[in-house]
């Protein structure tokens, strides 16, 4: 843990004002509130799923929340100078684009239909959905990375180091008992698993374990790209560009995505990005990111299905 506090305490030092971070706070705040106020997300923007406007209006979601908090960040430390940057623009607008569209994706749903004509919709919405990532966001920014970009390293984050991986497993060791507790929730429960049973293993002529595996599979994936473009394009890579502030607007952008949620979980958003994103910067690497985010997220399907088994 002393690398923990140490990354952390050397990151404050060189990026921490109060009015900054207060003033970033009460923006984070404002948007939650307007959000969960009007339930935009949810009864707004979703209501044109499948629309070419969806995307759009993510785009502007997103954009607001991110653009908002790089000028906080420029006004109080005084660098005018990025919004003349042109690789902050192609940057930002990079992984902005690329999201919006991986947030408003639909076409998998088309897709889902026309495979094996239909007959496993639901397994091959639900694997699809979390697989399409790898058009929308992995696959451009990989282009990106090979192609244009002036400061290419290690494909932002994704070469594994080995610093800081005791850290991230302590903490995902601290969210068992917590995941253990929150399994004999009823809401946790209505919740998880995300997998349902379907007929696809009637389909194919396997057990269900085999395609309730395959699902898992595809559902801990589309964790990759997210850990990808928040701290490894929009932290490790934009580093290159904002230095120490390229963490606030991607904590605040971040807390944006769970705007969907409960507000409980965009609240806690906030603290988790931060601190992903601080040892994204310290390590050079999102692979602790993705051990954490994986870890909890099989971990909480692992406690439902071991609850409903048991019943």
């Amino acid at each position: 843990m002393k690398i923990l506090w140490r990354d952390l305490r050397a990151h404050i030092h060189a990026d921490f004002r109060l009015d900054l971070y207060v003033a970033t706070a009460l923006w984070a705040a404002l948007l939650m509130a307007v959000n969960f106020y009007f339930d935009l997300e949810n009864s707004y923007i979703d209501s044109f799923q499948g629309k070419p406007l969806w995307p759009v209006l993510y785009l502007a979601l997103y954009a607001t929340a991110y653009y908002g908090s790089v000028w906080l960040w420029t006004h109080f430390h005084r660098r005018s100078d990025i919004w003349q940057n042109r690789a902050f623009w192609l940057r930002s607008g990079i992984a902005l684009v690329c999201y919006s569209l991986y947030a408003g994706f639909y076409w998998h749903s088309d897709w889902s239909r026309q495979l094996f004509d239909g007959q496993i919709y639901v397994f091959a919405y639900y694997c699809l959905h979390n697989l399409q990532s790898l058009l929308t966001i992995v696959l451009p920014l990989y282009l990106f990375y090979r192609v244009a970009d002036p400061y290419p390293s290690h494909f932002y984050g994704m070469s594994p180091s080995r610093k800081g991986l005791i850290v991230y497993a302590l903490l995902l060791l601290l969210m068992i008992p917590l995941i253990t507790l929150a399994s004999f929730q009823p809401d946790f429960l209505h919740a998880y698993p995300t997998y349902h049973d379907t007929n696809a293993n009637e389909f194919f002529g396997v057990p269900e374990w085999v395609t309730a595996l395959i699902y898992e599979l595809c559902y801990g994936w589309d964790f990759v790209p997210t850990e990808l473009i928040f701290r490894g394009f929009l932290v490790i890579g934009m580093s290159r560009v904002l230095g120490h502030g390229a963490v606030l607007p991607m904590v605040v952008w971040y807390c944006s995505v769970h705007f969907g949620r409960p507000i409980g979980e965009a609240v806690s958003s906030l603290f988790g990005g931060y601190l992903l994103g601080v040892l994204a910067l310290s390590t050079r690497s999102i692979w602790g990111g993705l051990l954490i985010h994986i870890g909890i997220a099989w971990g909480m399907e692992i406690a439902a299905f071991l609850q409903k088994s048991g019943r």
